[in-house]
């Protein structure tokens, strides 16, 4: 794809495509995250999103600069779709932990698009609404300037390194994802206490835990350690 972007109000297309879709930029990007779901993240091709649109894979030059513009208007539309019905209700820790639960989960839905979304930045309209969002929080914790920069970065990365990471997990085949869980039964839990003391003493534990995400946890840890820089800025 080139830089031959046309103007919103000349691109509008008078006639369907072959499949009865009128574009838009936000058809096209809600195509393409169908597409991803279904196919994975390599699928994300102008043919094949042609393809699927019932378009000539040139309609999208007038919507994209490139292929990397279409994927962070996908990345951002990810991120909106977190944030759809947030209200902060001014307790800091209670707004921080919906956010980051909501990015969580938002990409958990859509595993394929988070290997592709999650390590970007867009500064696009949704990506900039929840920084602003987050810093707003921090700052009205009573936390400096300095000190909310730092936490919002560790926040956020900590949401999209998770997200991406049990995203990646969930994005393998049915069959290797029930592999990699068996292994915490067929292999640690048949280690000897003789030589491994304690991973034989929790291994049932693990096996159950290993099953479910460690964001939450997490994330506790990370508000836990939020509230005493909160409570060191109040003093």
């Amino acid at each position: 794809m080139t830089e031959r972007v046309v103007p919103e109000d000349l691109r509008r297309r008078r006639r369907p495509t072959r499949q009865g879709t009128v574009l838009s930029e936000r058809t096209i990007v809600e195509t393409a995250l169908h597409l991803v779901a279904q196919q994975g993240a390599r699928a994300l091709t102008v043919r094949k999103l042609g393809a699927a649109l019932g378009a000539d894979p040139s309609a999208i030059y007038r919507y994209f600069h490139s292929a990397d513009d279409l994927l962070l208007a996908l990345t951002d539309e990810m991120i909106g779709r977190a944030q759809e019905g947030f209200r902060a209700t001014g307790d800091w820790r209670a707004d921080l932990q919906e956010i980051g639960l909501r990015i969580h989960a938002c990409y958990q839905a859509h595993p394929q698009a988070a290997l592709l979304a999650a390590h970007r930045t867009t500064g696009r309209e949704h990506e900039v609404r929840v920084v602003e969002a987050i810093l707003g929080v921090l700052r009205a914790a009573g936390l400096p300037d300095g000190e909310a920069v730092r936490i919002y970065h560790a926040f956020v990365d900590q949401a999209l390194g998770f997200a991406a990471l049990d995203a990646a997990a969930l994005a393998l085949p049915a069959a290797a994802q029930a592999a990699d869980l068996a292994v915490w039964r067929a292999s640690y839990g048949t280690l000897s206490p003789d030589t491994h003391p304690n991973i034989a003493a929790t291994a049932r534990l693990l096996a159950v835990d290993m099953r479910r995400s460690g964001y939450p946890v997490a994330l506790e840890l990370l508000l836990d350690a939020i509230a005493a820089r909160v409570a060191a800025a109040d003093g």
